[in-house]
């Protein structure tokens, strides 16, 4: 898939040619004053998946997800959330919202402080009492709801912050950085936890630079780059195939690595490790017999696949084609 200033993931698929999109925007475009933040965005989001939306600091993702919120409105182009424009209560009320920076009244415990977003939602009382403790549960807060929120770690807050987004059983969640403020296992968990949600038929728009962490959780990827979309598609597709063999060995000399190369491109070598680009992966059995042929143990021969990491450093910097 080539470099593209819009994506339109929808298009040419039938099994999804009736389905309305929880997100569509066409033509965005965001300017403040001369400085123009989105250029011409345009994509789709399917209901129940979730959708990783890439790119480094002031790409415009945040300003996108703001105009998907209706906090901000475009300088042109056009969105819809949910089937409504942007800003329509009735799309409005069916979101969860967790942004990037936030702040919560200290002074309320983290149970009054869902029960108060409860009440914004416009959720019952009894709907309150049943779905407060439940949500602090999801994430990993049970038993906390008593404590003030002025006295939560980072982490705890960034969790209180996701019930808050999860509480009134939105269709739909946006996630700008949600994991950012945790440990390794606090991330762990948030990943689990939005597999649990998609599951329930909850679309994710995730918005993240933790490359990792989107490789880990999402269906789709975008990748925006000075407001424009760069590269977009199911992960599997973008990464595609494995093209290189990684060769773990006793020793290596310049003997062996002009061996390898006539099987393909030496691209590195660490300590007893080489990494050789191939045309496919029907070059190990040749590889493998080789290297035992010239008398080397072969400990290891492991295909490798490009990195959501490789393909974002060179799509944002120009080295992808």
């Amino acid at each position: 898939m080539s470099r593209q200033a819009s994506a339109e993931p929808l298009a040419g698929d039938p099994a999804a040619a009736d389905v309305v999109p929880v997100i569509e925007m066409v033509g965005l475009r965001k300017a403040y004053g001369r400085r123009v933040a989105l250029h011409d965005l345009t994509l789709q989001v399917r209901p129940g998946e979730v959708f990783g939306f890439l790119g480094p600091n002031g790409a415009g993702k945040t300003t996108a997800v703001k105009i998907l919120t209706g906090l901000v409105r475009p300088s042109g182009g056009r969105a819809r959330v949910l089937g409504f424009d942007v800003g329509d209560p009735q799309g409005r009320r069916r979101i969860g919202y967790l942004p990037e920076q936030f702040r919560f009244q200290d002074w309320a415990t983290g149970a009054e402080l869902l029960d108060f977003h409860g009440r914004l939602a416009g959720m019952s009382a009894a709907e309150r009492r049943t779905r407060v403790p439940e949500v602090l549960d999801q994430v990993g807060l049970g038993g906390r709801g008593g404590d003030r929120v002025g006295g939560y770690s980072k982490g705890m807050t960034q969790r209180i912050g996701l019930a808050q987004a999860l509480l009134a059983h939105p269709a739909l969640v946006l996630l700008d950085e949600p994991t950012s403020a945790l440990d390794p296992v606090g991330r762990r968990e948030v990943r689990d936890l939005i597999r649990a949600i998609r599951d329930e038929g909850v679309t994710v728009f995730l918005n993240s630079h933790l490359l990792g962490e989107v490789e880990a959780v999402c269906d789709r990827v975008a990748i925006v780059d000075r407001g424009r979309i760069v590269r977009s598609g199911r992960l599997a597709e973008l990464l595609g195939p494995a093209v290189s063999l990684r060769v773990e060995l006793d020793r290596v000399d310049h003997d062996l690595l002009r061996e390898l190369g006539r099987h393909g491109d030496v691209v590195e070598v660490a300590g007893t490790s080489v990494t050789l680009a191939v045309d496919g992966l029907d070059q190990a059995p040749a590889v493998a017999e080789l290297v035992v042929q010239r008398g080397y143990l072969l400990y290891g021969l492991v295909p490798v696949q490009q990195s959501l990491e490789d393909l974002f450093v060179g799509l944002v910097h120009g080295e992808t084609a």
